[in-house]
């Protein structure tokens, strides 16, 4: 039977729970003892801010956070640059579809065109690059979840990278990790109890995203398609709104980056805080 709570491991206690959710575990064999969180006594490590372990969850998010924001930075000029490349592209075409006697195929229209696929190979690298260190970041991000609150968890640490590679439930997989990791990765009240933050930043990435992935097939279908002058011409405005609509989601991408990083430095902050005196207590002795 599954937990009640979770949905994911193996009930093991009456009353339908799995180890992580009722806050048990098994004995190890021989008496070993389980790692705990925080830094590594000797290692040096426990003057960082967030208490991130060596070898033990939950692990910092902040480094690849940087390099994620810094890739999106990249994303968003990459959008600029085969923006202004594609307008400059579209007003040839419009020349064209006003007077059939130019010939955009030499000159300027030879060079704006190389100018365009130029841009659209660097915009291509670019988001192919932060995507691969965003799915990492994700992972990571989903990885700590699990131990910050594994009970609030719909799918599984695997999702976080799978689920972006599923036709169709790719709209809505991604969607579901992050909403986990936003719930667990909360601060909570000092009582323990659960704090209620707005999932307003989490909502405006995802449809952000889905906007513009779905304008951005729209616009290349047409793109494709478009034969006449005036056709290229139309299809082109089209690209560049979805290529505007893209830099638009790599904004909301690097504030949910931001956020959601931040979020977790603080809250593992607290449970380092919490498992320090928890550790000193066995050592500790009577003046």
């Amino acid at each position: 039977m599954l937990c009640t709570r979770c949905r994911v491991r193996t009930a093991v206690t009456d009353d339908g729970l799995c180890t992580f959710c009722s806050g048990t575990r098994p004995p190890l064999p021989d008496g070993a003892t389980a790692p705990v969180s925080g830094p590594v006594p000797g290692s040096g490590s426990g003057s960082g801010s967030g208490g991130w372990g060596v070898g033990t969850w939950p692990r910092s998010p902040v480094g690849l956070s940087r390099a994620v924001i810094a890739l999106l930075g990249c994303v968003i000029a990459s959008d600029l640059f085969v923006i202004g490349a594609g307008l400059h592209l579209r007003g040839l075409w419009e020349g064209l579809a006003a007077d059939e006697s130019l010939n955009i195929y030499t000159g300027p229209g030879l060079r704006a065109q190389e100018l365009y696929d130029r841009a659209g190979a660097a915009q291509t690298a670019a988001f192919l690059a932060t995507g691969v260190l965003f799915i990492i970041w994700f992972h990571r991000t989903r990885r700590n979840a699990e131990v910050f609150e594994s009970g609030v968890q719909r799918m599984g640490p695997g999702w976080a990278v799978g689920g972006w590679f599923v036709p169709i439930a790719n709209l809505w997989f991604p969607y579901r990790v992050a909403s986990g990791i936003w719930e667990a990765s909360v601060r909570l009240h000092p009582d323990g109890g659960r704090r209620t933050v707005p999932k307003t930043v989490l909502n405006l990435w995802w449809g952000g995203w889905i906007v513009s992935v779905l304008v951005s097939r729209i616009a290349v279908s047409q793109w494709n398609r478009a034969r006449e002058p005036e056709q290229v011409s139309d299809a082109a405005a089209l690209v560049a709104a979805a290529d505007a609509l893209d830099a638009v989601a790599a904004v909301l991408a690097i504030v949910f980056v931001r956020a959601v990083t931040r979020m977790q430095v603080e809250r593992a902050g607290i449970r380092q805080a919490a498992t320090v005196p928890e550790r000193a207590a066995p050592g500790s002795t009577a003046p």
